[in-house]
């Protein structure tokens, strides 16, 4: 889907303008808010690129409430999981916040990189990111990211990353029935979450697995392909 492809579907959805004006769930407005894990608060910080042609190019990350990076520790562990290279992938990240998983792949090769965040400061900052790196295979769109996913096509991506709010289970069940179509054949599914994930109770999960998994203070992290994949 092309960024006017994504504009007009936006546009054509006149409920998202009311919805700005309405009172929400704290989880869902702006960036990522993890009621489980206390925001950092204080100085602006940064995040570090681990690998790939921006190899520990440091980006700086806003100070807002609940907007917490992957650990560098977790993101390694990831792009190992997937091989270090990305080359040619089609990836999605849907939650992006600081963008630390969508800059991760697009420095490792993938061919595009669409994030989508709802908090109008914390895309300005991903754009002045992606200005400084000149990355021309990211696309950053705000958006709410469980409307934006309905709209995308199946099959559209080879590598989805779903960080959503954390401790919001309801979300989190919502953003994987929304996700898992949108991962191509032998693709991969990146989850973060709270709990421990099982794809036996998750209805969206039917007929994947989960391929590697691990935990990280707080934070349960897992890797899905659809069974006989592999």
């Amino acid at each position: 889907m092309s960024r006017s492809d994504i504009t007009r579907t936006l546009t054509r959805n006149p409920e998202r303008t009311r919805d700005k004006n309405r009172d929400t769930a704290p989880s869902q407005r702006g960036p990522k808010v993890r009621e489980a894990l206390p925001s950092r608060g204080g100085k602006p910080h940064s995040i570090r690129i681990i690998g790939g042609d921006w190899k520990r190019t440091p980006l700086p990350v806003l100070s807002l409430d609940g907007l917490r990076p992957t650990p560098d520790r977790v993101r390694e562990t990831l792009f190992n999981w997937l091989g270090q290279s990305l080359d040619g992938r089609r990836c999605l990240d849907l939650f992006a916040g600081s963008g630390a998983l969508g800059f991760e792949a697009a420095s490792r090769g993938a061919a595009r990189v669409l994030m989508v965040e709802r908090s109008g400061r914390a895309v300005a900052q991903l754009k002045a990111n992606q200005a400084r790196l000149a990355a021309k295979n990211i696309e950053i769109v705000e958006a709410d990211a469980l409307r934006l996913a309905a709209n995308l096509p199946s099959n559209s991506f080879d590598v989805v990353f779903l960080d959503p709010p954390f401790g919001d289970t309801a979300m989190l069940q919502r953003a994987l029935e929304l996700a898992a179509p949108l991962v191509s054949a032998n693709g991969l599914l990146y989850v973060e979450s709270g709990e421990p994930l099982d794809p036996a109770e998750v209805p969206a999960l039917a007929g994947w697995a989960i391929t590697r998994e691990g935990k990280a203070g707080a934070v349960r992290y897992h890797l899905l392909q659809r069974e006989n994949e592999e």
